[in-house]
């Protein structure tokens, strides 16, 4: 990895890429220290760190959310979005055409996620002001709750702003660098509070050695899925096309053991989040809030355990909704066909495919199944360590997915650089 970032430094193009991409992710550091007006901090402080799941959602904001900053609501919203849209895009046969229709239909299909990431961001943000942090108002009162809700909202826009400025004229995803962004700011904290916990002798050095293991077993699992592909043997059969031929050569299919990466994880959080959002209308001391505080938190149980099923279930569900879509198999048999390719032992057409479907659906639940594994499971432990570093399964798989998706990009970049410059 070192020694890509090295190479790629030296390519202009690239190195003007990524100091772009940083300068963005600084900016969004800088605005998550900038206090949203009319709050008082401290009382927001204390709100969070009673409820394990808001806790969750401020590790994610890069703890903009606990120092209720102009970037509190972070980039939730917009995945929030996404997922609607996708799921939209599946049920409603006017949304797939605009899907099947190239870049024109996809631009349309971003500006209605826009817009819907607008709405949400306002939604949460009325929540915020009006439900879970109303005494926090430092002055009650109508116009200074509508600056509250019209100030995080537009710090949400402003992030998907950024996200797509990112991905555009930068490298990697956006939206998932600003996410990694965010968890990786609060581990230095976290550091110092677990070595000061070690110095008070409120936690066991064995805890720790557990706390490392796990991490380690982690990044290991992650690496091995995120690179583990099943090539599926693809022969092309000769053909006489005027006075030349083609074909002939063998080739494969990669099908990886993980083909959604770390969106089924993001987006099955956000689904997780939507009981507590609730919440912040109705506030912590209502019957909904104390069934969710009791019931659906990553905390203390039995909560911690129904909200591991829970956030497994829709894992396993977004890994195989979102493979779906990205990877299908009616087309890429069709495409064989056309062009004389077929899979050894298997007849072109209706057999190809659910062949592929069949490959598909084995490797894919293999692929679900560890993502809610590495996902839950150091939730679970970590609750018994009481280690204060907010780096469960979840935040080191979207850390180590982002940072190797983002390396293979930088690596397709240099590699289709070096090809032109041959060419030249």
């Amino acid at each position: 990895m070192l020694s890509t970032l090295k190479n790629a430094w030296k390519i202009p193009e690239l190195r003007t890429k990524i100091k772009y991409t940083f300068l963005l992710l600084v900016v969004f550091r800088l605005g998550a220290m900038v206090p949203a007006p009319g709050i008082d901090i401290e009382i927001v402080r204390s709100i969070v760190e009673e409820a394990g799941l808001l806790a969750m959602f401020d590790m994610f904001s890069g703890g903009a959310f606990g120092n209720m900053t102009i970037f509190a609501l972070s980039i939730t919203p917009y995945i929030t979005a996404s997922i609607i849209m996708n799921l939209l895009t599946v049920a409603i046969p006017k949304l797939e055409e605009l899907a099947k229709e190239g870049e024109e239909g996809r631009k349309k299909i971003s500006q209605y996620t826009r817009y819907a990431t607008v709405i949400l961001a306002l939604i949460q943000a009325t929540g915020i002001s009006v439900g879970l942090f109303r005494g926090a108002l430092e002055r009650p009162g109508a116009f200074n709750v509508i600056v509250l809700i019209m100030t995080l909202t537009a710090g949400t826009a402003f992030l998907m702003w950024l996200g797509e400025q990112i991905t555009e004229k930068g490298i990697g995803n956006g939206i998932s660098l600003i996410i990694f962004a965010g968890i990786i700011a609060g581990i230095p904290n976290g550091a110092i509070n677990t070595f000061r916990l070690i110095r008070t002798g409120e936690i066991g050095v064995f805890n720790i050695l557990i706390f490392l293991a796990i991490v380690l077993a982690i990044v290991m699992g992650v690496v091995a899925i995120q690179e583990g592909t099943r090539k599926i043997p693809v022969q092309y059969a000769k053909r006489v096309v005027g006075r030349k031929m083609y074909g002939g050569q063998s080739t494969h299919i990669p099908l990886k053991v993980n083909q959604s990466g770390v969106i089924p994880v993001i987006f099955a959080m956000s689904v997780m989040a939507l009981p507590q959002t609730l919440t912040l209308f109705l506030g912590n001391e209502s019957g909904f809030g104390r069934f969710v505080a009791t019931w659906f938190s990553p905390n203390g149980t039995p909560g911690i355990f129904i909200y591991s099923i829970l956030s497994a279930i829709l894992i396993i569900f977004f890994t195989y909704f979102y493979t779906a879509i990205t990877f299908n198999p009616v087309e890429v048999a069709s495409n064989m066909k056309k062009y004389g390719g077929f899979i050894p032992g298997i007849r072109p057409g209706k057999p190809t495919t659910e062949y592929l479907t069949k490959v598909l659906n084995r490797i894919t639940l293999a692929g679900a199944v560890f993502l809610a594994t590495i996902t839950i499971l150091p939730m679970i432990i970590l609750n018994f360590t009481n280690i204060p570093i907010a780096l469960g399964g979840t935040a080191i798989l979207i850390v180590v997915g982002v940072a190797l998706e983002t390396m293979k990009q930088v690596e397709s970049q240099m590699l289709m650089r070096h090809y032109q410059g041959f060419l030249k």
